[in-house]
């Protein structure tokens, strides 16, 4: 089994970049190695961690392109270039276009930060998301992990973790316990079963196969 490649897309701080960083320094990411990280906007600290980890950085800036499609097709040249067999969104706030789903089918995988079809869709993002959870006063919330498709996280699900939500919590308190509890030990661990060829998609199920 050949190691594959792993890119990194990034928007922002790279909090969940960082998850994945530290889970590959454990050996934690079985049979791939994160080779590139690609961000959407310059200057951003993502790309700070990327360079102290030894990882290359690049950046297709979208404010550079007349389109989210012609920013797409740039990115999908750029993930061919640099021989790349999963991507990673990990706070990518940039819309892409079918052009990468038709290349990256079942390939590309983002993190949620709730229980999907719970507080996902279009708008939710960010604190919008643990605003709209304590609005509805549900008892527990979490993360999603999905592979990508052309439907704003409708992508089939490949793990999810839970997290009891608290009387007193804030968007902000309920996003930091999520992301450390959840966000942070969950996308690593799906890069991994990637990597390992152990996920099998079948229509919207994703079965974990066995070693």
């Amino acid at each position: 089994m050949s190691r594959k490649k792993i890119a990194v897309l990034v928007s922002g701080g790279g909090t969940n970049l960082q998850a994945l960083i530290d889970a590959q320094g454990r050996g934690e990411i079985v049979n791939g190695e994160i080779t590139a990280v690609i961000s959407s906007a310059p200057e951003v600290y993502a790309l700070e961690r990327a360079a102290k980890a030894g990882i290359p950085g690049y950046v297709l800036d979208r404010k550079s392109y007349p389109s989210s499609q012609a920013m797409t097709v740039a990115l999908v040249e750029k993930l061919r270039e640099l021989s790349i067999d999963v991507v990673v969104m990990a706070g990518f706030m940039t819309i892409v276009t079918k052009e990468l789903f038709e290349v990256y089918e079942n390939a590309i995988i983002n993190i949620h930060p709730a229980l999907i079809p719970s507080f996902a869709g279009p708008g939710c993002f960010g604190l919008h998301v643990h605003e709209k959870a304590l609005a509805c006063g549900v008892k527990v919330s979490g993360a999603t992990v999905h592979f990508v498709t052309e439907e704003c996280d409708a992508g089939p699900i490949i793990l999810q973790k839970a997290v009891d939500v608290l009387p007193d919590d804030t968007p902000e308190t309920l996003q930091r316990r999520i992301m450390e509890q959840c966000e942070w030990k969950l996308l690593p661990q799906a890069v991994s079963l990637f990597c390992q060829d152990r996920l099998k998609v079948e229509g919207r199920t994703v079965k974990i196969l066995d070693v």
